[in-house]
């Protein structure tokens, strides 16, 4: 982007300026239909597994999503850094939108996992590619609104997805659930085009020489990871040793996939990537057990159980425009620090109410402060992580911070698994062992974010 049109848009920094008007709506919506379409395949999976005779592979047909990510994280990351964001971008639509049309068409369900493989890894190389075109695209004080812009999108098929899912499969078919979303793919991939235009024209950098064995560690990693899921999904006298080793190999695997120090928790950059795995891993390992606690303890109906996640994606979407709407008013490091207390705070909320059988009002208000902490500490980590990078290493620094998100989520999940069923749910003691575990991930997160630097 030429010096004038900087000039230009400081005067008049908006999101929807026509300088980043079809940018912007192409962006947010290719977010908003990953999300879209991660969620509406939670909801009419058992129709699908059904239907095609694939109960023994349900699991796999998400864990397969996860591991193809980590690679599609990574292969986009280096490629942006090369060349550009734009051929990255297009290749992983393209990817994508293929991807639904197979398991769209799916006959039998290795045909199905097949497409969704190919889900993953465009999805992953998607969000990765993004990241890039916005630190290419538009100027820092934007930043904190398009990534909250993006949080928004991410939360809000949470609640419209599963219903809409449910609908579509219940009236049409299931396969139009992944054909309709890749039709509503391609016409956001028109959108983006003339940002696409504007990037091949810019002047290429010289990327960082990317290491060749950086896919072959993100293989790795995605396997370890589908393999941390799977024992903490079975249990078993083998669940423990399973995930050990498999939770020591993404330890080893990951580090040459993210910058140097972050397992140390080195000031900046690196502590800036380890707090998006640290709240990440406390907050999703929280809400994936809230639902089954209202439900099982509190015998509340699934519909009104599931309704505290609502609360927390409204919460999370509330935050996410708080930050946005706050600015360059309050820095990126003060916001982390404030959102990340608020997110601990919001879990131990959680520990106590099955601790003490509070009521479940008390759980939703605790569920409100994380999800409004989450929005507040999630976009402006990935501002953070664009402002400590140059067009060097834009790709590969947005890649390790998603990878962070996505494994030490999966690990933390897979480990809260295996503490509920050692400690039981029947006398509450595996809620209350599983929300310690979120609680503890969140309190470590607090010293981290006081890591972080503007």
């Amino acid at each position: 982007m030429s010096h004038d049109t900087h000039v230009r848009t400081a005067a008049d920094p908006r999101l929807l300026s026509p300088a980043y008007l079809w940018t912007t709506i192409g962006s947010i919506t290719l977010i908003f239909l990953g999300a879209f379409e991660s969620l509406a395949v939670t909801t009419i999976m058992p129709t699908i597994s059904r239907e095609l005779d694939g109960e023994a592979l349900y699991s796999l047909a998400f864990s397969s999503t996860l591991a193809a990510g980590v690679v599609g994280m990574v292969v986009a990351g280096g490629w942006a850094d090369r060349r550009g964001p734009s051929r990255p971008l297009v290749a992983a639509m393209a990817v994508f939108v293929v991807g639904l049309v197979l398991s769209g068409t799916a006959v039998d369900m290795y045909v199905f996992i097949a497409g969704r493989l190919l889900q993953g890894l465009g999805s992953g190389a998607i969000i990765v590619a993004l990241y890039v075109v916005v630190a290419r695209i538009y100027p820092a004080t934007l930043h904190p609104r398009i990534f909250g812009a993006f949080a928004a999108a991410w939360v809000l098929p949470s609640l419209i997805g599963p219903p809409v899912a449910g609908v579509v499969a219940d009236t049409i078919s299931w396969h139009w659930v992944f054909l309709g979303v890749g039709v509503l793919v391609l016409i956001a991939a028109a959108a983006i085009v003339p940002a696409l235009r504007q990037l091949r024209s810019m002047p290429a950098s010289a990327g960082a020489p990317g290491s060749r064995w950086a896919v072959v560690w993100a293989i790795v990693v995605a396997v370890a990871v589908v393999s941390i899921g799977i024992g903490g999904e079975r249990g078993g006298a083998w669940s423990w040793p399973i995930v050990a080793v498999a939770f020591a190999v993404v330890v080893v695997a990951v580090r040459p996939l993210l910058p140097r120090g972050t397992l140390l928790v080195m000031r900046g950059l690196p502590a800036t990537v380890l707090l998006r795995g640290a709240v990440a891993a406390a907050f999703f390992s929280t809400e994936v057990y809230l639902p089954y606690l209202l439900n099982e303890v509190y015998d509340l109906p699934s519909a009104v159980s599931g309704l505290i996640l609502t609360v927390g994606a409204l919460s999370w979407a509330s935050g996410s425009a708080l930050q946005s709407r706050v600015g360059a008013r309050m820095s990126h490091s003060r916001t982390v620090r404030i959102g990340a207390t608020i997110v601990f705070v919001g879990i131990v909320v959680q520990l106590f109410t099955a601790l003490f059988l509070l009521s479940p009002f008390v759980a939703a208000a605790g569920w409100l402060l994380a999800g409004g902490g989450m929005g507040l500490v999630f976009p402006r980590i990935s501002t953070l992580v664009l402002s400590h990078s140059t067009e060097r290493d834009q790709g590969f620094n947005s890649a390790a911070m998603t990878i962070a998100d996505s494994t030490a989520s999966a690990t933390s999940i897979a480990f809260a698994g295996l503490l509920f069923a050692a400690f039981g749910a029947v006398s509450g003691g595996g809620f209350v062992a599983a929300f310690a575990l979120a609680a503890a991930l969140g309190l470590a997160a607090v010293p981290i974010a006081f890591r972080v630097r503007d």
